[in-house]
């Protein structure tokens, strides 16, 4: 954090002349006073508890909504339903190009051959793959897609390999793909370290890291990884070998995702085995939480969906959930969620085309799930039962299965990447976007649309926990309730002295209330000249911040921060940004009826991802006379043009490019002063002034149409070039 002073707007607004210094002498138990009160025990996990019950609430409302479902027009609407959201939640399908398969080697093995095969599901965007084809009876034969897991390896992991031989080896043609991050398609390739930017095993992490981008144009990665699938089986049902009317899907894990996923968006297959995948959202909010950003789409709950429509959506196909009593998605889930669908099953008439097996062991296509897939694909694709044991397999190294010379597509073929894709569907939307050129109204329209902004009703509860009495000022502590569930640890810092009615600002800083304290601090310079200050912790900041990993310490919690609960909000089709925003609002409320507050001077002062919530906040408050941001994210549009981010997600608004920037939103604020101080680029790093200047060259010129040029200050941190401003 910057300990630059306060912005000279703000001081030649205090009008008080020269101020005597004061002394904060407050003990880290006067910051963080509610650590050891009973009453808030449980103050860390406010933030996910609040989520989740509007979770459940949705879930609830689901429930009540499918039990009405008592025919089958019904149940074609709720299938249709459910294909319509998850298509906008995607962002949509691409359109199909031409696949320009083709088979760049392979070899044979005892009742079976494996061919290596690269495609194309988007034009130059590669995937490589491996068929296995049966050598013995008469095609054609069954399809199998089998989309993979996250488990290390891609198409090469042991596991898979079992899977298809035992498949191929059983009469039917078997189709894998390496996913997105894995194999021989790592998004994040460094040939001089030969593995992932990323890491060794950061196929998952990889994940995570586009999908926030893909959020920020208003898609979802699984738009990407879905494509994949649906375009390996063009692939699959191209070949003579492939009887195009008997096709199946299997896969566990991320794969069981994608079953599930393909199964509801591809009409072509016709039986579906997903493997330690399917369970509830009710269970996943109340153990593990949200998975990686292809296994969430949002707004999800919101949409009244769960698990369990998925298999609506399919019915009355044959449909298998293959579960670990072990595994860490709940077996409860996925009980729950066979009894819901087996109620649409038997009103279809077909109840015997759904069934749950389950096995006693962890997470993983263990021995008993894939003798379970083997009989039931058996059954359904070739009329009769398979319970033959599996035989031995031979495994391959990744060397016999890859399909490029290098192992990587990156370096042997190049071409496209999610990221590559993704920036060019932001630049399009960039472009529509600037030719637009919305007013003010419009901005304010679409930050209260995107965030889920809501403006609180009602009188703003205040509960104060004591006064402490220091040299030149008074501290209050309280707390206050921005909306039911949801209470801001705030500290108020009242000058003795200066004027009646004193100038305010309210402080955030995403490091929480704390970080503003002590000598030579922000708050500090604020109180010495004269600024009642309220410094607060929104919901999951300061005192309020959930502990998510016992240990904070590890690349993931580093990279993505608070991820689990910036997915829950989008689920349910909330943000962080318009959450925090509105207990900013809150704040704003609580200095606007103190006595001693001047109503026509209160400012905002954010650091880091606290000004980002605050810059939304002011826009859609003209209370706040003015802002200063320091250390503020650069724009949103720098996160898709930067491979590599961190911390971001908190910040994230779904599909906030198609609408509008963080420059945008600081020139909806002219003519109000506006301090933008050491902007920063998506990895916390130092954005050079006149790159700042060229990015926000839009706002630049909106308070030169204002006739407030003078207003609008973008700064580094240099006092020496400033120094009699503060």
């Amino acid at each position: 954090m910057t300990k630059l002073c306060l912005p000279l707007v703000l001081i030649s607004l205090c009008l008080l002349g020269g101020t005597s210094p004061t002394l904060l002498a407050q003990t880290p138990e006067d910051i963080n006073f509610l650590t050891d009160l009973p009453d808030f025990e449980h103050i860390k996990n406010l933030l996910p508890d609040y989520l989740n019950r509007i979770g459940i609430e949705f879930l609830d409302e689901r429930q009540r909504t499918v039990a009405q479902i008592s025919t089958a027009t019904q149940v074609a609407g709720r299938k249709a339903y459910v294909r319509e959201r998850m298509l906008s939640s995607l962002g949509g399908l691409p359109d199909r190009s031409p696949l320009n398969a083709r088979v760049v080697g392979g070899f044979e093995r005892e009742g079976y051959r494996i061919e290596k095969v690269i495609f194309e599901s988007q034009p130059r965007f590669y995937v490589t793959g491996n068929l296995y084809v049966p050598t013995t009876g008469q095609p054609p034969y069954p399809g199998v897609l089998l989309p993979l897991g996250h488990e290390r390896g891609g198409k090469s992991n042991a596991d898979w390999q079992h899977v298809l031989v035992s498949l191929a080896r059983r009469g039917f043609v078997v189709f894998t793909w390496d996913p997105l991050g894995q194999g021989e398609r790592s998004q994040f390739y460094a040939a001089d370290f030969e593995t992932s930017e990323l890491g060794e095993t950061a196929y998952t992490t990889e994940h995570t890291m586009i999908g926030a981008q893909c959020l920020l144009a208003g898609d979802n990665l699984a738009r990407y990884t879905i494509w994949d699938g649906m375009r390996a089986l063009d692939y699959l049902v191209s070949r003579p070998e492939v009887d195009p009317n008997r096709i199946a899907c299997t896969g566990n894990s991320g794969g069981g995702t994608h079953t599930a996923y393909l199964s509801v968006l591809d009409d072509r297959i016709k039986v579906g085995a997903p493997s330690c995948y399917v369970t509830s959202w009710r269970r996943l909010l109340e153990s593990i939480g949200p998975q990686d950003a292809e296994q969430c789409l949002p707004p999800f709950l919101k949409d009244g969906l769960d698990h369990a429509d998925f298999i609506y959506a399919f019915a009355p196909k044959p449909f298998l959930m293959l579960s670990a009593i072990r595994d860490f998605f709940s077996i409860s889930g996925a009980r729950e969620s066979f009894q819901d669908a087996s109620r649409i099953y038997a009103l279809m008439g077909s109840p015997d085309k759904l069934q749950m097996s389950e096995s006693d062991n962890t997470h993983g296509y263990r021995l008993p799930r894939r003798l379970a897939a083997y009989n039931w694909l058996s059954l359904w694709l070739k009329g009769r039962e398979d319970r033959t044991p599996e035989q031995e397999v031979q495994l391959e190294p990744d060397s016999e299965l890859n399909a490029t010379e290098s192992g990587q597509v990156s370096t042997s073929l190049g071409g496209e990447t999610v990221f590559s894709l993704n920036l060019k569907r932001v630049e399009k939307s960039k472009s529509e976007r600037e030719t637009a050129t919305p007013n003010r109204a419009e901005i304010e329209r679409k930050v209260r649309q995107l965030t889920a902004f809501e403006q609180r009703s009602g009188e703003l509860v205040v509960k104060p926990f004591g006064k402490v009495q220091a040299k030149g000022y008074t501290l209050e502590k309280m707390v206050y309730e921005s909306v039911p569930g949801v209470i801001v640890p705030a500290l108020l810092f009242v000058p003795d002295h200066g004027e009646t009615a004193k100038p305010a600002v309210v402080y955030v800083n995403d490091k929480g209330k704390s970080a503003g304290w002590g000598p030579d601090g922000d708050v500090e310079r604020l109180v010495n000249r004269g600024f009642i200050v309220l410094a607060i912790d929104p919901r999951g900041w300061g005192e309020t911040r959930a502990v998510q990993n016992p240990d904070e310490d590890t690349e993931t919690y580093r990279l993505f921060g608070d991820y689990p609960n910036a997915m829950r909000a989008f689920l349910i089709g909330k943000t962080l940004v318009g959450m925090r925003a509105e207990d900013i609002s809150c704040g704003v409320d609580l200095l606007a009826a103190r006595p001693e507050v001047n109503k026509q001077r209160i400012y905002g002062y954010g650091v880091g991802a606290g000004a980002l919530m605050l810059l939304h906040e002011a826009v859609l408050d003209g209370r706040i006379r003015g802002a200063a941001f320091d250390h503020m994210l650069v724009s949103y549009h720098s996160v898709v043009t930067h491979r590599v981010h961190r911390d971001i997600y908190e910040s994230v608004v779904p599909g906030v490019l198609k609408a509008y920037d963080l420059p945008d939103l600081v020139a909806a604020l002219a003519p109000r002063p506006v301090w933008l101080v050491d902007a920063v680029d998506p990895l916390g790093m130092p954005v050079p002034l006149e790159e700042t200047r060229k990015q926000y060259s839009s706002s630049i010129e909106a308070f030169k149409v204002a006739r407030a040029e003078t207003a609008l200050h973008i700064l580094t941190e240099k006092p020496e070039q400033h120094a009699q401003a503060f």
